[in-house]
């Protein structure tokens, strides 16, 4: 292979031209005839046993061609972006052949988008709000209250009729103008009276019905509902057939032995320091978001529209693929989303466009601080890698190139010195509370 030259032609656009010699393309049109003999009938040979010359000599010399450039073209180009030092971020397009034959060899040109050059204008000292984070009694109430309600434990009751907040077991069956409709019918159904899971009305004409009853319920659906039943009057014939409730345990020094405090006491001042642990750590996330948003907004020069619609759609398949693997179909789920495919493309195309500006500065940020990674830093992290994924570090090391190790360390460290220098500031008032100081 021969880079013959790579031009910068247009913003980001590289043509290059590569040149074949005719050993090398000689060589992948025997390839070629190999592979595909088999398939190939001629009259008076066996398939697949018919000489190359007389294939040639019937569909033309040029038969293989087509298919010998295919096959070499992505290591070709692979090695001229090399040759050319430059790092594209899209496929090349535009292949333009000026000869291609076993005499000669081949000659080509594509035009390739490369990765820009861009310039950040500032990225350390950052300036971002930063929220205050406090908790208060309510606040540990709340969670003590969670606490409580996980420690419950489920009783049934027999001697009284259903009142609000009570789990009901029900069989139901759903009628419009007298005939079933799909999906309207359950058995042994665990209902809670005040859940909202069923349409208004439902519930609260349980209330006050016994254990063994059977007994009617008028209700219509919603507008919104689904389009055969929206608006309709229905008649539910319900049979009572469970009445249990939610008991808690009584709040005292035994519920905070289990929860490994020796007081009620010493188990609030533990809610507190997790609650207060758990709002520092969010504050310092939407801290960090928020000093990125402003390195992006730093970012200065010309980045390709490809690179956000590959970002984009490589978001898109990576959700799709979490959501398959938890059993979903992902055009089912964007239907319970209430979300067709173009508005969640549309707003994962938002997305990457700061998610694009970002890597490329934090690239930029390292190559400028001269960011370095050692031969021991990039043996520590394969070892990380392999007690993560549960391999051996050989194996790790088969799949992943030490130079693609080095480089996402880089990054992390580019990383961790914009936000480490990062300048927090208290957030602005709110229009409203400002509105009301300045009345004062």
């Amino acid at each position: 292979m021969s880079l013959v030259s790579a031009n910068k032609t247009d913003t980001n656009i590289y043509t290059i031209e590569i040149s074949v010699s005719a050993e090398d393309f000689a060589a992948a049109v025997q390839k070629s005839y190999l592979k595909n003999r088999k398939s190939i009938q001629i009259p008076g040979f066996r398939k697949g046993k018919a000489p190359r010359q007389m294939i040639e000599r019937l569909y033309g010399k040029d038969f293989f061609y087509e298919d010998a450039l295919e096959a070499i073209f992505p290591e070709e180009i692979e090695n001229a972006y090399k040759e050319a030092d430059i790092t594209p971020v899209d496929q090349p397009k535009d292949l333009d052949i000026k000869y291609m034959d076993v005499e000669q060899g081949a000659n080509f040109t594509v035009k390739v988008t490369v990765k820009p050059e861009i310039t950040v204008k500032a990225y350390k000292g950052l300036e971002a709000e930063k929220a205050e984070v406090s908790v208060s009694e309510e606040d540990i109430d709340r969670e003590i209250d969670f606490m409580l309600d996980r420690g419950s434990r489920i009783v049934d009751v027999d001697d009284r009729a259903v009142q609000d907040g009570d789990i009901t077991v029900i069989d139901f069956e759903g009628f419009v103008d007298g005939v079933a409709f799909e999906g309207g019918k359950g058995e042994n159904y665990n209902l809670t009276i005040g859940s909202g899971q069923f349409i208004p009305g439902f519930e609260e004409q349980i209330i006050g019905h016994s254990i063994g009853e059977e007994f009617d319920i008028n209700v219509t659906f919603p507008e919104n509902y689904a389009e055969e039943l929206a608006s309709k009057d229905a008649v539910f014939k319900i049979k009572l057939k469970e009445i249990k409730v939610k008991q808690l345990p009584e709040l005292d020094d035994e519920f905070a032995k289990d929860q490994d405090y020796d007081t009620v006491a010493e188990m609030r001042e533990g809610v507190k320091a997790d609650l207060l642990a758990h709002k520092e750590e969010h504050a310092q996330r939407d801290f960090e978001d928020a000093v990125i948003a402003v390195l992006c907004d730093n970012v200065e020069g010309e980045i390709p529209e490809v690179m956000y619609d590959n970002k984009a759609q490589e978001s898109v398949q990576q959700f799709a693929n979490r959501v398959s693997q938890q059993g979903l179909d992902f055009e089912t789920y964007l239907m319970y989303m209430g979300m067709d495919l173009d508005t969640f493309k549309a707003n994962m195309r938002e997305r990457a466009v700061n998610e694009v500006k970002y890597e490329l500065a934090v690239e930029k940020i390292a190559e400028l601080e001269n960011i370095t990674i050692d031969d021991e830093a990039i043996e520590e992290e394969y070892k990380k890698m392999a007690e993560n994924y549960d391999l051996d570090v050989e194996k790790i090391k088969e799949i992943v190139a030490s130079d693609v190790i080095a480089n996402q360390l880089k990054i992390q460290q580019a990383a961790k010195l914009v936000i480490d220098s990062a300048v927090a500031k208290a957030p602005e008032a709110k229009a409203e509370e400002k509105k009301d100081e300045d009345a004062e």
